[in-house]
């Protein structure tokens, strides 16, 4: 088969560094420029140091025409700026990591543009497949539905209490008090509580399956967390339904989806890090459930999930390149 050329914009932070990675060891994907402004005639492995050894390119200053899709992979509110300032061939696929194109009032470049498809593969696989544009979902976003997909499905949902927590590298690279490492170690922090940006999209997606859920009856609480990667939520609802019922439904809603796995043990943060892989479980005392989600926010969060929609965009294995195992101890 034809190797996916690809190109990458905003290549330096982690995001950047964990598309590079994955990409450089995927057989169908062939990388033909990395673009950073700041790091312009850089190694790419002079700024992503476990790089070395692995690839000799250098970050590019300007784009190449002569690829078939493009990872944005730049800060919130810069891909609708950079698509605007830059000409990109219409037939180039584009796959943006922010959030500028997640809501569906706002998923197009312009009026008549082609619009960006929701990129969770578990709720949108067969748009993913046929779509030009695809916006990757944000980290705590796709904990959260993916912990919450099935019950919504069977219009099940009531009113969800959220707590997650996460690493320092969701904050990214720019240093600012709170992910400083003096300031994170042995420390933890709640944040935009009830405000978080990543509740419009969640909460789009929910009513999306479950017609009538609305705004209000979400409720999250983030945490920063004193590691640098993954994400834990746990969510907290009523329903009437067992146990036994509610652990087949989860069964019977992934059993073709590669990379959501509900586990009936406990689970914890290190069996997801470093993995595409969001693992789930359930409890239930009485009539409070409890859904408990675990994802690595660089891989399932971000440019994992990003590869799986490129490969799903090109009609490859869903999960060609993307079988890691988690750094366990």
């Amino acid at each position: 088969m034809k190797k996916i050329r690809i190109g990458i914009t905003g290549g330096a932070g982690y995001t950047g560094g964990e598309l590079i990675r994955i990409l450089l060891h995927h057989p169908f994907a062939e990388l033909i420029f990395v673009q950073s402004k700041s790091h312009t005639g850089q190694f790419l492995s002079d700024v992503h140091h476990d790089l070395a050894g692995e690839t000799d390119f250098e970050f590019s200053e300007s784009i190449s025409p002569d690829i078939d899709i493009l990872f944005l992979c730049v800060g919130h509110g810069e891909a609708k700026k950079y698509l605007m300032e830059n000409q990109v061939n219409q037939d180039i696929r584009i796959i943006d990591l922010s959030q500028d194109f997640r809501l569906l009032s706002n998923n197009r470049l312009t009026p008549a543009g082609k619009p960006f498809v929701y990129g969770l593969p578990e709720l949108n696989r067969d748009e993913i497949k046929s779509a030009h544009n695809i916006a990757n979902p944000g980290c705590f976003a796709t904990a959260i539905e993916l912990g919450l997909l099935p019950l919504a499905q069977q219009g099940w949902l009531t009113e969800v209490y959220c707590t997650g927590i996460t690493g320092s590298t969701g904050a990214g690279q720019g240093l600012n008090a709170t992910s400083h490492f003096s300031w994170r170690a042995n420390n933890i922090q709640a944040y935009k509580t009830l405000t978080h940006q990543h509740l419009a999209e969640v909460n789009q997606t929910l009513n999306q399956i479950q017609k009538g859920f609305e705004n209000n009856l979400l409720h999250f609480v983030p945490w920063r967390g004193d590691f640098t990667r993954g994400i834990f939520v746990s969510s907290q609802l009523k329903i009437k339904k067992d146990l036994i019922e509610l652990t087949n439904l989860y069964k019977n809603y992934y059993k073709d989806h590669p990379f959501t796995v509900l586990s009936e043990n406990p689970i914890f943060l290190k069996q997801v890090v470093n993995t595409n892989k969001c693992i789930i479980q359930l409890e239930k005392q009485g009539d409070l459930l409890v859904v408990h989600s675990a994802i690595d926010n660089l891989l399932k969060g971000a440019s994992g999930q990003a590869v799986q929609n490129m490969n799903l965009m090109f009609g490859l294995d869903e999960a060609a390149g993307l079988k890691f195992k988690a750094n366990y101890f």
